[in-house]
């Protein structure tokens, strides 16, 4: 197993994430059973109140979890350097075939985790609390996709072998070499910039119409057709290189560490914009979560395009 200060650090937190979760799934498989709003017997205000600790502990794992999925991707940017073959955590996610499935598994779980969070806020300002229950069904679920991820996480740095050559980020992401990577990155750059500035649009025009459904799902697709067009055609212009397509490399402090500042208006904008859909919040909360998402989702959508507008400025031609 690899062993690394950073590993360490994540394997003890993952033993207390078990226990507390553990103890947590417990309290909440009893008030998901018998937890009943309208009665007022000595079981249901017992539960309420087990209901208000337990949140307090999911609360508390799922803050710690949002946060370490930064922590993480400085962990795997790092153990880099001492994988043979390796520039990025790209050649370390695929050093293992456990590697691409823990990174999609986290992305997904980061946002049910910080859903919770906005869930479990909404409902402690909520007079009758009227998400007391469906936040503790989440968490039935939460809690198996934790569990998913810490035996994942677990094999992967375990099955780790530094001794073996990696592929590197250009090997990767290269558009040669046959593999469903390749299929997307061969996508026709009109089609994708059409896509991703053409979605960005119809958010404004969701919100305005103040439907917050289509708005959501919009986000949704923002998502996914941000991450594609990004490894795809962006990425190429912030290392002004048209063959390197790593969406790890942009972490690293040769590219001013822009990635994370990209992935966290991203991820701030587009989870604002899937709460509005699925919280029931007041006209001035929504009103609120809206102007959030959009000022996060636009300045991504700014930053990103600086990159192939000062390209074309300063060498009149595009990549």
């Amino acid at each position: 197993m690899l062993l690394t200060p950073e590993i360490v650090t994540i394997s003890i937190l993952n033993i207390f994430f078990v226990i507390f979760a553990s103890i947590a799934f417990y309290f909440s498989l009893k008030i998901v059973l018998k937890y009943d709003y309208n009665e007022t017997t000595t079981l249901q205000y017992t539960l309420e109140k087990q209901g208000y600790l337990v949140a307090t502990i999911i609360k508390f794992i799922f803050y710690i979890k949002v946060i370490l999925f930064i922590f993480f991707i400085f962990t795997l940017d790092n153990i880099s350097t001492i994988l043979p073959g390796a520039m990025c955590g790209a050649g370390v996610v695929n050093a293992t075939p456990y590697g691409t499935y823990l990174l999609i598994l986290k992305i997904i779980n980061l946002y049910i985790f910080a859903y919770w969070i906005a869930l479990h806020n909404e409902d402690m300002h909520s007079e009758n609390q009227k998400y007391l229950k469906l936040k503790f069904q989440i968490f039935l679920l939460a809690y198996v996709l934790l569990l998913v991820e810490i035996i994942l996480e677990s094999i992967m740095f375990f099955s780790i072998d530094t001794k073996s050559v990696v592929d590197c980020c250009g090997a990767i992401f290269s558009t040669t070499d046959g593999t469903y990577m390749s299929t997307l990155l061969n996508i026709k750059h009109s089609i994708l910039l059409s896509l991703f500035y053409g979605v960005f649009f119809l958010m404004f025009v969701a919100y305005i119409l103040k439907n917050k459904y289509l708005y959501a799902l919009l986000n949704l697709l923002f998502i996914i057709i941000s991450l594609l067009s990004l490894i795809a055609y962006f990425g190429t212009y912030i290392y002004e290189l048209p063959t390197h397509h790593c969406p790890f490399c942009l972490l690293q402090k040769d590219y001013n560490y822009v990635g994370y500042f990209l992935y966290i208006f991203l991820f701030i904008g587009t989870f604002q914009g899937l709460l509005v859909g699925l919280i029931d919040f007041s006209k001035e909360q929504e009103n609120k979560k809206y102007k959030i998402s959009l000022f996060f989702n636009t300045l991504y959508v700014l930053l990103i395009s600086y990159y192939p507008l000062s390209y074309y400025i300063k060498n009149g031609v595009w990549l």
